[in-house]
């Protein structure tokens, strides 16, 4: 993977993500780019559970999410991710979920490197390995 690409994660719009007009309900978009977090992380060969039993964890701390158009049940979605920043306490990721060609949500969601008391930790001495792969991933 290069800086300038986007890690994609295929998947499909179950019937329990979907509301009673047909189309997904708008919380179930936050689960997808979670989905594309993890597993882009996961690609980098650094699944969430290992880098939490280092003691570290990532909470979201802001989201921002744009509807543009539905996905509805059955659909073949594709949830796109890539690091948009990475310093040494923060980490911001932008998510787009798209159907085919059409881009149907967009949006981010910033994260800070916390240690198990929920005090903020710089990552490129918590985890230099780690910190190294984000930075190999992140925009410029």
């Amino acid at each position: 993977m290069s800086a300038e690409s986007w890690f994609e994660h295929p998947q499909r719009v179950r019937y329990a993500e979907t509301d009673q007009m047909g189309v997904v309900y708008h919380a179930n978009y936050l689960t997808w780019f979670e989905i594309g977090r993890t597993e882009l992380i996961r690609s980098l060969g650094m699944p969430y559970d290992k880098i939490e039993a280092n003691g570290l964890l990532l909470p979201v701390v802001d989201v921002h999410v744009q509807f543009k158009l539905p996905a509805k049940y059955d659909d073949v979605i594709t949830i796109r991710t890539r690091i948009e920043e990475c310093t040494h306490v923060r980490v911001q990721f932008a998510s787009e979920i798209r159907r085919a060609n059409e881009l149907l949500v967009s949006g981010s969601t910033k994260h800070v490197w916390v240690n198990r008391e929920w005090k903020p930790t710089r990552i490129d001495r918590a985890a230099p390995e780690l910190y190294s792969l984000l930075q190999g991933f992140t925009q410029t």
